[in-house]
């Protein structure tokens, strides 16, 4: 019985098997890259992040593009599996160079990675705390107020991205100058935006200290007469017949206070 005798393409003949066993390789690249998408979600869904991270911006921002901060992640953990599965197949073949290549994207791929995940791990903790500190302030009535959860969440996002410029081999140097200068920045613009904050709970201190006035009491301040309800280091309220005024301490001394006997 004769062997049944099948006709090699010329083409194929004609190429290396290092490049099949790249094209191999590749091949397991993405499907190992599907599978880590897939089992990725899967975990941190189990872990609960997508509850973690329900309201904050990396969330609104990726639901804008018909994703989820879960779906981005796993999808750059995928991609990178796919990436990573490339270059490895570079070194298959004869392509100049290629050694080279993997070498230095094997130290920084990792690295932009740890940068990627410590940026949205940044934002995350941001828009917490902001929330955070949001909450605790929401008893003192002042505008000035809204800034100080901003610039919580800011902070963080800035820290985070130092760490992050680090990872990717940014100089030290340059980081501790960019902290510094962030730092006295933020402590010139924190001065500046609540001063008036500030100076209501000094005089929220003395009178708190002096008491010319205390709850029960009938005055006239800023225009308004009523009882005082509460006196707090930053505002005082007092309840009118059918409204309640919230006038910062600074006022009060400002423009002074009578007391109605």
């Amino acid at each position: 019985m004769s062997a049944l005798q099948f006709a090699v393409p010329e083409w194929l003949a004609v190429v290396s098997p290092r490049w099949w066993i790249a094209v191999g390789i590749v091949l397991l690249g993405i499907g190992l890259g599907y599978l880590t998408m897939r089992l990725g979600r899967r975990l941190l869904h189990r872990l609960g992040i997508n509850e973690a991270v329900e309201g904050t911006a990396v969330e609104r921002a990726a639901g804008e593009y018909g994703t989820s901060t879960v779906g981005l992640l796993t999808k750059l953990a995928g991609y990178f599996v796919i990436l990573l599965s490339v270059f490895i197949a570079g070194t298959f073949t004869n392509i100049q160079f290629a050694d080279l290549f993997l070498r230095a994207a094997a130290v920084f791929l990792p690295q932009l990675a740890v940068a990627l995940l410590i940026l949205v791990v940044g934002i995350i903790i941001g828009d917490k705390i902001e929330v955070l500190v949001a909450e605790r302030l929401r008893g003192i009535k002042l505008p000035e107020i809204g800034v100080i959860p901003a610039t919580a969440r800011y902070s963080v996002l800035f820290v985070a991205t130092l760490i992050a410029l680090g990872q990717v081999g940014v100089a030290t140097t340059a980081l501790i100058v960019l902290l510094g200068a962030y730092a006295v920045a933020l402590i010139v613009f924190t001065a500046i935006a609540t001063q008036e904050l500030l100076a209501s709970g000094a005089v929220g201190v003395y009178l708190l200290l002096t008491e010319p006035y205390s709850i029960g009491d009938e005055v006239a301040v800023a225009g308004q007469r009523g009882i005082v309800q509460e006196i707090d280091l930053f505002v005082t309220r007092i309840d009118t017949d059918d409204e309640e005024h919230i006038i910062p301490n600074r006022t009060v001394l400002r423009d002074g206070i009578v007391r109605i006997h």
